[in-house]
């Protein structure tokens, strides 16, 4: 996987870039990340990037030219790659976004900043706006920085264990089980005895119940979109959760039995 990103504040990220799984998937060439500082590609001396908007207003806007300048040095090697902008006026960043982006073999990510982009930037150039949520940053930077990480761990060979991916919280449309490790008891709390049994089956029925209890009580939206097999509706019963989820969903035909 192949970032390009493009921005006014290319040492921004530098520090999350050199630690941890992202580090080494640079050092064993699973990614690579190249930084294009915008201001390389105006002509005036001062090497502005933004200039104020037409009809006036508050701020300032990211002008259309270096940004277009630095897309096309880009496609130059990799006319393939995906454009990315890092807006508030995007579609809301999931997993199902970032599965979808990680089958990509390059991405360009945008760097917003100030009041936005020149719109004929975004509508000649932009494949797709993305926004982390409804909140202001002070530019994409970091936005992109959650994309590179996110992305990144889903694909193959990156993480240490090929099943944590896609078992982690939203991978299957709940939040994750519960976690234990030793000791066995701290401070007066066991862990649960049937995660020391042995038997893998009812481990495995345990935490899928204990996956959905918790998205009950704190996700409740994504267990209404919840497509459960009838093997795990079976599991729902014996664990008294049915009846809880049957509510959520009512309406929704998804839950049967």
């Amino acid at each position: 996987m192949r970032f390009e990103i493009l921005t006014i504040f290319p040492d921004l990220l530098s520090s999350p870039l050199g630690e941890g799984i992202l580090r080494k998937a640079l050092e064993e060439g699973l990614i690579e990340v190249t930084f294009r500082n915008l201001r390389d590609f105006t002509f005036d001396r001062h090497n502005t990037t933004d200039d104020r908007p037409f009809g006036g207003g508050e701020g300032m806007v990211m002008k259309a030219e270096p940004l277009a300048l630095a897309v096309e040095q880009v496609k130059q090697n990799a006319p393939s790659s995906k454009v990315i902008l890092l807006s508030p006026q995007g579609e809301t960043y999931n997993q199902v976004i970032a599965r979808e982006l990680s089958l990509e073999t390059s991405l360009v990510l945008v760097c917003g900043r100030y009041e936005g982009v020149d719109e004929r930037f975004r509508e000649r150039f932009v494949d797709r706006e993305i926004s982390l949520g409804d909140y202001i940053l002070t530019g994409g930077e970091l936005g992109a920085m959650v994309l590179i990480d996110s992305i990144t761990r889903l694909l193959p060979g990156v993480l240490g264990c090929s099943d944590s991916a896609e078992k982690d919280t939203f991978s299957n449309g709940l939040l994750k089980h519960p976690q234990y490790t030793r000791p066995r008891v701290f401070r007066e709390m066991e862990v649960p005895e049937i995660l020391l049994s042995g038997d893998h089956s009812r481990i495995g029925e345990f935490r899928f119940a204990e996956s959905v209890k918790r998205t009950v009580e704190r996700r409740a939206e994504m267990i209404r979109e919840k497509k459960f097999s009838s093997d795990e509706l079976k599991i729902l019963k014996k664990y008294d959760l049915y009846e809880k989820v049957r509510t959520l969903q009512q309406g929704k035909a998804r839950v049967q039995g």
